[in-house]
């Protein structure tokens, strides 16, 4: 098993953790269905005092082998870990002492830490099984997007908190629900604090010698023309950490001060200098 793959399934465990321990301490106190499995759950445990891990593992198993036998490849092995890795957590930390019963507080932490750690889980290529499972299996037959069919399933699970909790507690579980997403997309998509930065020079000789030497960056250039002027110029890309960023910005006005530049968060950066080695055939 190669590094990539254990990062992968690390990922997996320590996002599934977090999503059972948003649900013991945030979630179940505070009466929140909050879509998922974890929604269900709630719901059966207000009605009958059903052990929640016991009803996510009862629930899952057969979740999990319909998906398999009608998903095939698209379910795997990371799959069935974040399937049966949560109700196994919330089994181990079912009396922890420190919980919240506030429903503003649990729909607020609870869909932070809920969206922290189903984020790290899709980081890692995983599910934790349950309706994202059932929504994966509506999309398959519907044709629908992956994002109506989460829809529509976690919609069901909400409508039924409405019959069982009252208005006020459902409205909250919406809250965490769109807390959630919001929070499942910063773990995906911007975790990275670098910076994108489009320079358009026309003295690209002087530009790239500030950028080779003294942030030790690479660059791209690209050929432009200005839309005012009808003058060739030179685009110059560099991605850059923050605090280089800050320096470049430091150094611009004085090298080039009719350079015309713009700084863009960069949410993931993939290649040499931040996932690869910076140099060629040296490791620092």
């Amino acid at each position: 098993m190669n590094r990539i793959v254990m990062t992968e399934y690390a990922q997996i465990i320590l996002g599934a953790t977090l999503v059972a321990l948003s649900y013991n301490l945030f979630l179940l106190p505070s009466r929140l269905a909050a879509g998922g499995m974890s929604g269900v759950s709630t719901i059966i445990f207000e009605l009958y005092a059903i052990s929640p891990a016991l009803t996510q593992l009862l629930i899952n198993l057969p979740i999990f082998i319909i998906g398999w036998i009608a998903l095939g490849k698209d379910f795997s092995w990371k799959t069935l870990l974040g399937t049966f890795w949560v109700p196994f957590i919330i089994y181990l930390t079912a009396d922890f002492s420190y919980t919240v019963s506030n429903p503003v507080l649990g729909a607020i932490y609870g869909g932070v830490i809920l969206g922290a750690g189903l984020g790290t889980v899709y980081k890692g290529k995983g599910s934790t099984g349950g309706t994202a499972a059932i929504a994966q299996v509506v999309k398959k037959f519907t044709g629908l997007s992956s994002g109506y069919s989460q829809l529509i399933v976690d919609g069901l699970v909400v409508v039924s908190s409405l019959i069982v909790f009252n208005l006020e507690l459902t409205l909250f579980a919406l809250m965490c629900i769109y807390i959630t997403s919001k929070t499942i997309d910063i773990v995906q998509l911007r975790t990275a604090s670098s910076k994108l930065m489009l320079i358009i020079t026309e003295n690209e000789a002087k530009i790239h010698d500030v950028i080779s030497n003294q942030i030790d960056r690479g660059l791209t250039k690209v050929r432009t023309v200005g839309g005012y002027t009808n003058q060739d110029k030179s685009m110059i890309l560099c991605v850059a950490d923050q605090q280089e960023a800050v320096k470049l910005k430091n150094l611009l006005p004085e090298e080039d001060p009719t350079a015309f530049v713009v700084f863009i968060n960069a949410s993931e950066v993939l290649g040499r200098g931040f996932t690869l080695d910076k140099y060629y055939g040296q490791k620092f």
